[in-house]
């Protein structure tokens, strides 16, 4: 068991360059990782299971403690992405599947690993957290939505059956997660450790499908998805950070802010738009997955050597 938890953490803090590697392989052999295709959602949910064995009650009392901060940091993060993703599919031609796709990741809540890149940068983890946990919680109201109200003028939108999938594929997962976690306590904690690569394992093998289904695309299209996810992505870091400076939150709080607002729960991304779109729909959350754990990586590098409240 130490050495899984040792592996566990090994792949944990090397995610970025799994995302990488299994994205490339998705490419380079795709018939092989299609495959996969069926299992994104079932791959989603595991991911979700983990996380309920993980989420605490700390997590949420951090949103009665300071209900303000958390507020700023859960508007921000389904205002702003959002609403970037209108923005770059008006200016920048695209296919309608992948606009949709840009919209729906857009849409999407807080990725977990924010809450890493979050500690990394020496921000506010607990507040980190409590939005990440917000979102998540939120999201099979929320995301469908905005989806519906804002990506419907390119595809059909199903609001409703979107709504059911993120209950079955988000919230019941966690909710067994976080049962298991009060009836098994001690089970749990032996089992904590080798979640890292339990998630690892099911993010990227979830982005090496959609790659794999999508590879035709990719090859038309990839570089124009790849240039609106970086802008998606890097202006939502920006305006994350300003909004809450603008809010007047300390820095280490427009630290987690930032990072809360530019990351988002790809996989969560790539499993509705699979199956409520098409693989081409999923690609820009694929990339998205891709990207964001380097971005984030760097970000939060750049970040730990800022703790000057006026830099």
């Amino acid at each position: 068991m130490k050495m899984l938890a040792q592996v566990s953490g090994f792949v944990g803090k090397t995610f970025a360059a799994w995302v990488m590697l299994f994205a490339l392989l998705g490419f380079m052999f795709p018939d092989t990782f299609k495959q996969v295709t069926p299992w994104i959602v079932t791959l989603l949910s595991i991911i979700m299971f983990g996380m309920g064995l993980t989420i605490s009650a700390a997590d949420f009392r951090e949103v009665v403690k300071r209900p303000f901060d958390v507020t700023i940091g859960v508007v921000g993060q389904f205002l702003i992405m959002p609403l970037l993703a209108v923005l770059l599919t008006k200016l920048i031609p695209m296919p309608p599947e992948v606009a949709a796709g840009v919209i729906l990741v857009g849409c999407c809540p807080g990725g977990t690993s924010s809450n890493v890149m979050t500690y990394l940068s020496k921000g506010d983890v607990a507040l980190s957290v409590a939005c990440t946990s917000v979102t998540t919680l939120a999201a099979p109201i929320i995301t469908p939505f905005l989806v519906w109200m804002f990506a419907s003028q390119y595809l059909p939108v199903d609001g409703w059956a979107m709504f059911m999938s993120i209950v079955k594929v988000v919230l019941v997962p966690l909710a067994l997660g976080a049962a298991l976690q009060k009836l098994l306590p001690v089970f749990v904690k032996a089992a904590v450790p080798a979640l890292p690569l339990v998630s690892v394992a099911g993010i990227v093998l979830i982005v090496a499908a959609v790659v794999g289904a999508s590879k035709a695309s990719i090859v038309q299209s990839g570089l124009m998805i790849f240039a609106v996810v970086i802008l998606h992505n890097g202006l939502g870091y920006l305006l994350g950070f300003f909004a809450a400076k603008a809010f007047g939150l300390t820095l280490a709080k427009r630290k987690a802010i930032a990072i809360e607002v530019g990351m988002q729960n790809s996989g969560l991304g790539a499993a509705l738009a699979t199956a409520y779109f098409s693989p081409l729909a999923a690609v820009p959350s694929a990339i998205f997955s891709v990207w964001h754990n380097i971005s984030g990586a760097l970000l939060a590098n750049w970040f730990a050597r800022r703790e000057n409240e006026d830099r």
